[in-house]
């Protein structure tokens, strides 16, 4: 065997070290400068009102976001409804019941697409879909393209948590007796149940800044929320109009929008962190 000098090897492993870390400080950077940024311009425009009054109109400053405060739980509630009962279902379809079948590993292309797919494409589906034949901008539709978003979400995690449930536990609640679908809600879910809380709470996040969906959807309302079947306010779609807008009391109030969605996210993301490292445990 010809011998090499490890020179070589050792400069090239030096090079991608190098920029490994240079990039993942570049990200941190980042992610403390817009952390800071929203943190600092956000807090200021966080008081009472914020929380309780409606939008005033352009150019009159005061008022709040009540209404999209409202309106963005409601849609985000709604489509965690429709989603994980979906999500859980086909999750525990392809761990326990599809794993080397042609429709299974269909499904798991098609999850892994979904998760992949522009949001934006998923709210012109939900408008074609549903604002169409309607005629009009709805809540439902924007619960649509929530819930579309947030399946492979929920799927992929459901899998891929109930494929770390060891198979002993399986097999001695079948010698036991017990019909496949009682171990599977009894016995697998009840191992995985961090996990699978995990995932709902991804999905949530993933969707908690989302605007271009609900723009083709939802859309927005300076009102209070009386039913899904109407325009719906959101945080998101709000936070474009006033970021965009010249009048600086509602740009202040995007920040403070922001700041909320900001910290959400990341508190839904440390918790999930805690609950992968209590199932890792």
């Amino acid at each position: 065997m010809k011998y090499r000098p490890p020179t070589g090897r050792k400069v090239i492993n030096g090079v991608v070290s190098l920029g490994a870390s240079i990039s993942a400080v570049t990200g941190l950077v980042f992610l403390v400068w817009i952390t800071w940024e929203v943190l600092y311009r956000g807090l200021t425009a966080l008081n009472w009102d914020f929380f309780t009054h409606l939008p005033t109109p352009p150019g009159v400053p005061g008022g709040g976001m009540a209404n999209a405060l409202v309106g963005t739980l409601v849609l985000t509630g709604a489509a965690t409804v429709a989603s994980v009962p979906l999500g859980l279902l086909a999750g525990i379809y392809l761990a326990e019941f599809a794993e080397d079948s042609r429709l299974g590993d269909l499904s798991r292309f098609s999850a892994n697409v979904l998760m992949g797919l522009p949001s934006i494409i998923v709210g012109v589906f939900a408008y074609s879909l549903v604002v169409l034949p309607l005629g009009n901008f709805c809540g439902y539709a924007g619960v649509v393209a929530l819930a579309v978003i947030m399946l492979p979400v929920i799927t992929r995690t459901t899998e891929d948590m109930l494929r770390l449930v060891p198979n002993t536990l399986r097999e001695a609640a079948l010698a036991l007796g017990a019909p496949r679908w009682r171990v599977t809600l009894a016995v697998v879910f009840r191992a995985a149940k961090s996990g699978l809380l995990t995932g709902v709470l991804l999905a949530v996040a993933r969707v908690s800044g989302e605007t271009a969906p609900l723009l083709f959807t939802a859309l927005n309302s300076p009102y209070w929320f009386h039913s899904l079947a109407d325009p719906t306010p959101n945080l998101t779609v709000t936070i474009f109009h006033y970021a965009m807008s010249p009048y600086p009391d509602w740009q202040s109030k995007a920040w403070g929008a922001s700041f909320l969605i900001t910290f959400g996210v990341l508190w839904i993301t440390i918790a999930t962190r805690v609950m992968l490292r209590e199932r890792k445990g």
